[in-house]
This record gives C-alpha cells, structure tokens and sequence, in this order.
C-alpha cells in the first residue's frame, strides 16, 4: 500500500463488530485462529462416538442401566453442546434420552441467562428444560472425594457423585493458567465447592500455571490428582476443538484424560499463532460469549501480554454486558492505588478472585491496560485501567502516545488465541 493509506478494521465486539482506521503502516498484525481445513462435524462426533479412546462406544456406554448425568459447559464457553446433543439423541432411543438428567458446570460463575440457556442448549431447550440444574457452588449439596497431595479438598456436587455414569461434553481451548480448557475442567472447578475451586485456584499465582502448559503446571496437576475418585466411576467424556468460525474442527471422545490429550493437538493447530514481533500496541478482544464480564474478559488480557512490548499499551475491547463478575476481584483492586499494591495484598492471603487480580497486577507493573466496555468509567479506572468511548478513540490515542512507527496488533479473539512471537 502507498505511504499514508489507511487501513479499516471490522473488530468483533460483542455480538456485533466495531470500525477501526488507522494507517496501514501501523498495522503490524490481524491476528485470528489459524485457518485449517474445514471438517464435517456430523462425521467428526459420529466417529469419535463410534471409536472412543480407551472406552466402550457411546451406545454400550449407555446400555448398562441405571441414572445417566450429563455435565455441560454454561454460557461462558463456546462450547457447541447443542449441536452434540443432536447427535447423541440420533444415537440413543427416546426413552433412553428421556430419563438424561443435565447438570450446568458454572463453576463459580453465576447462573445462565435465559439468552445463555438457548445458546447452550439450542432446540433441545424446551424439552429438556426441567432436568436442567444449574450447580451452584456455595447451596448446593456436596460430597467429600478426598484430598489431592497439594492438599486440596475434592468436594464435588452431590448429582454428580450419585449418577450411575457420567456423560461429560466440554471444548478444548488454551486457557490462561490452567493450560487448556476440557475433561478435567468440567468437574474441577465445573462442579466442585466453592472451598475446592479457591483451594485449587491459588496455584493460580505460581509462574508455572500459565497457556498451554500442562507438565508442571500445579493447577493441572492439582486437578488430575484432586480428581482420581471421580475416574472410578463410568465417564463418558466427548471433547470438541472449534476452528476460527466457531465450527467444529475435531472431536474426541471416551477416557476423561485420554480424550482430552487426543484434543490438544488439533486445539494447537487453531488456537497457537506466530505473530512477527512484539508490538508497541496490542488490542485484543473478548468476544461473545467469552465477554459475559470483566472477570471472563480477563483472559483477553493475559493472552495479549504474550505479543506486548514492556511499556507497551494493551486496549481490552470487551462489552462486559453484564458487569464485573466475581466481586471479590474487584473489591480488591478497587482498594488498591497502583499494581503493586494489589500485589502485595494477594501475597498477606489468598482469596478466590485474586488469582485473576494479579495476573492483571502483573501486567500493570510494565504496560498500559485500557479497556473500551459497557462499564462505567469509574469501575474501569478502579481496576487499574484507564476507559475509553470506542475503540477508534483508544487506538487514536495509542498512536499518538507511542508515536508514528508504532506496530498496533489486532487479536482479534484474544480469550482464546495465543500469539506466539516468531
């Protein structure tokens, strides 16, 4: 392009996009999911059904009687459950499909919207409606499991540990600290206690616990070995990897853990991409339905710090459209005049919240966090960034910042993407 073009951007934000122009010599990188080969998805899980790792097919699953759970994802993830449901309900005859009983793994996220509810579950919802329980992880009834070596305390949701077998349907994406997203993560935190999740999650705050590391990661491990008891019992788990148009790109089904190892590698091929360098400017955005809340938008932010420069600017573009989320990560910032104080505060006592809080703090402590939300601007600055009207005004005055060669990079699903510098 000739010298002073400029560039137009269509980013996603929210459920819709947003304009962005800026000189084309600026724009060092559009990054998005890698582009593979599109898969039919109705031959991807009738296979991985049909051929389950280290596991009877699904059909033989089933036959054994007695009371079948199925654990799904809730309306933070994009998980394609309804589309798995469809296939799984073309397998298993209507009685058998009748006496499913479904369990929300939430975590300790709040419970779904009714927008959420259709997302996840799709034209099943109506039918399945009353035998849908949202696990809350504070009411519910738990059960003691036993304690991991790292000592925490598996208490799981009393439904799951009653069910004769157990169907798992989750996705496998790079997660922030946990490596990636999948199998284990369904029950851990998916519908374990409040007192397990905090208990796990403040491995959080060691360096090791960061995407995709698995191999000593003590959130990771901490989950396998938390969730031995769990493995006794008849699972079921199928695994979906979507590719860059929300798709599915593969499947995997059987073992808990085996099927999500099987999973990684195609979540690898999608989600890991090489940037050129470093930028002076990285805009990353959560998009739908990963930008629920700030507490969820979250990773947009960590993973963007991979393709940041130190003093770098990061602009999160999240709608954050139904709030901040965990509260507790909040209180603590908001009482904080600067990153280092947030950190010092983590170090004096772990609460569940602060994990996130510190990676925030971390990232503060050499680089610039701006955020364009749907939140007021006083709830933005008291988390230690500074808010923004619209994108096209915070990447302006990034470039005025940082001058007229600055690289701005655009990852343009940062929730889920890791940028790896070439």
């Amino acid at each position: 392009m000739a010298e002073g073009e400029l560039t137009e951007l269509e980013v996603p934000y929210g459920r819709d996009t947003t304009m962005v122009r800026l000189p084309s010599s600026n724009v060092l990188a559009t990054v998005h999911p890698n582009e593979v080969e599109k898969t039919d998805a109705g031959v991807a899980l009738r296979e991985a059904l049909e051929n389950p790792v280290s596991s009877p097919s699904f059909s033989d699953f089933l036959s054994g009687g007695g009371s079948t759970l199925v654990i799904v994802n809730d309306g933070t993830r994009p998980t394609p459950t309804s589309k798995v449901l469809d296939h799984l309900f073309d397998m298993i005859p209507p009685e058998t499909a009748a006496d499913l009983e479904f369990l929300m793994a939430t975590g300790i996220h709040r419970a779904p919207t009714e927008e959420e509810l259709g997302f996840i579950f799709g034209r099943h919802l109506e039918g399945l409606r009353d035998r849908i329980h949202v696990h809350d992880a504070e009411k519910d009834e738990m059960v003691h499991l036993g304690t991991s070596s790292n000592g925490t305390e598996m208490y799981l949701n009393k439904m799951g540990v009653e069910a004769d077998r157990l169907v798992i349907i989750g996705s496998v994406e790079p997660h922030y600290f946990a490596g990636y997203t999948g199998g284990r993560k369904s029950f851990l935190p998916g519908i374990a206690s409040y007192r397990t999740i905090e208990q796990n999650h403040k491995y959080a705050l060691l360096p090791e616990a960061k995407a995709l590391a698995l191999q000593g990661n003590p959130v990771h491990e901490d989950m396998i070995d938390a969730l031995k008891a769990v493995t006794e019992k008849p699972i079921f788990s199928i695994q979906t990897v979507l590719d860059r148009e929300r798709d599915i790109y593969a499947a995997t089904a059987g073992h808990i853990h085996e099927s999500f190892y099987a999973a990684i590698d195609k979540a690898k091929e999608v989600f890991c991409v090489e940037v050129p360098r470093k930028a002076e400017i990285v805009v990353s955005v959560a998009p739908y339905p990963m930008d629920v809340d700030l507490y969820q938008s979250q990773k947009a932010i960590d993973n963007a710090k991979l393709a940041l420069k130190e003093n770098g600017i990061l602009v999160l573009a999240a709608t954050c459209r139904t709030g901040i989320g965990h509260e507790t990560f909040y209180e603590l910032l908001s009482s904080c005049d600067s990153p280092q104080e947030a950190i010092d505060t983590i170090d004096k006592g772990y609460v569940l919240g602060y994990h996130k809080a510190a990676k925030m703090a971390e990232i503060g402590l050499w680089a610039d966090m701006w955020a364009v939300t749907e939140l007021p601007d006083d709830m933005v600055r008291n988390v230690l960034m500074e808010p923004f009207e619209n994108l096209q005004t915070a990447v302006d005055a990034a470039l005025q910042l940082k001058g007229p060669d600055a690289g701005v990079l655009f990852l343009m699903e940062g929730s889920i993407t890791v940028p790896i510098v070439e």
